[in-house]
C-alpha cells in the first residue's frame, strides 16, 4: 500500500512537471520522450513515467507510437485553426447559456480564479494557463451541460501550449472581467460578445505568433507525424 502510493505521489509529480515543460516550449513538438532516461531524471521506477505519460496522452499533450515510443504531440496549421474554431463554437454556446442561468454564487467563483499578475516568468505562465481553464470551465459548469464542461476542459488542454503564446498577463483580468459584467446582467447576447471578443483576439494573437516565430517547430504547412 505504501509503495502504491509512493507511484501515485510520484506519477502525479512527473505529470506536473513534464507537462509544465510541454507547455512552456521547454521539450519541442516531436521530441520522443525515452521512458528509462526520464524513469533515471525523476529517480523512479518506470511504472509511475509510463502513467504520466498516458494522463498527457488523454490530453493530446503526448503521442504514443505503437513500437515507437512516446512523442511530444505535433499539431498542423490547419488542425490549430480547427481547434481555435472549435473553442469559438463550444464557449460562445456555453457563455449564452449560463448568462440565463448562473448563480450569484458561481460568479463569485469566476470573479476569484485569477491570483493577479505576477510577472512574465515561466511560473507565472503556467499559472495564467490554468487559471484560464479554470475560468472558461467554470462557465461551461454554470451552463448546466456537463458534457460541454468536459469538452470545454479538454479543448482547453489541447490549446495550453498555444494558449501561453498569447502573453495574456497583463490582459486577461480585463477580458474576463468584461465576460463577468456579461454574464452579472444575464444578458446572453452581450455575454456572447464579449467571449467572441475574447477567443477571437486569443485566436489571432496565437496564429501570428505560431506562424511567425514556432513555424518550423510545428511543421504547419502539412500533416505532420509525431516523431520523424
Amino acid at each position: 500500500m505504501a509503495q502504491s502510493n509512493l507511484e501515485s505521489t510520484a506519477k502525479h509529480a512527473i505529470y506536473q512537471t513534464l507537462r509544465r515543460s510541454i507547455i512552456l516550449g521547454r521539450r519541442a513538438p516531436g521530441t520522443r520522450l525515452n521512458v528509462e532516461e526520464l524513469s533515471e531524471e525523476y529517480g523512479t521506477s518506470i511504472t509511475p513515467v509510463r502513467d504520466a505519460l498516458q494522463m498527457l496522452s488523454q490530453e493530446s499533450l503526448v503521442t504514443i507510437q505503437p513500437r515507437s515510443g512516446y512523442f511530444v504531440t505535433r499539431v498542423t496549421l490547419k488542425e490549430l485553426r480547427d481547434l481555435l474554431d472549435l473553442r469559438e463554437i463550444l464557449e460562445s454556446a456555453a457563455v449564452e447559456r449560463a448568462a440565463l442561468r448562473i448563480t450569484d454564487e458561481e460568479l463569485d467563483a469566476l470573479e476569484h480564479v485569477h491570483a493577479g499578475y505576477t510577472g512574465d516568468d515561466d511560473f507565472s505562465y503556467d499559472r495564467y494557463t490554468e487559471e484560464n481553464r479554470r475560468f472558461h470551465c467554470l462557465i461551461a459548469q454554470a451552463s448546466g451541460n456537463q458534457e460541454l464542461t468536459e469538452s470545454v476542459g479538454h479543448l482547453h488542454d489541447r490549446l495550453a501550449r498555444f494558449m501561453v503564446l498569447r502573453r495574456a498577463g497583463k490582459t486577461m483580468e480585463y477580458t474576463h472581467a468584461r465576460i463577468i459584467k456579461a454574464l452579472r446582467a444575464h444578458d446572453p447576447t452581450l455575454a456572447r460578445q464579449a467571449m467572441v471578443d475574447e477567443i477571437r483576439d486569443a485566436a489571432s494573437l496565437i496564429l501570428d505568433r505560431v506562424i511567425q516565430t514556432e513555424g518550423s517547430a510545428w511543421e504547419l504547412g502539412g500533416v505532420a507525424q509525431p516523431g520523424i
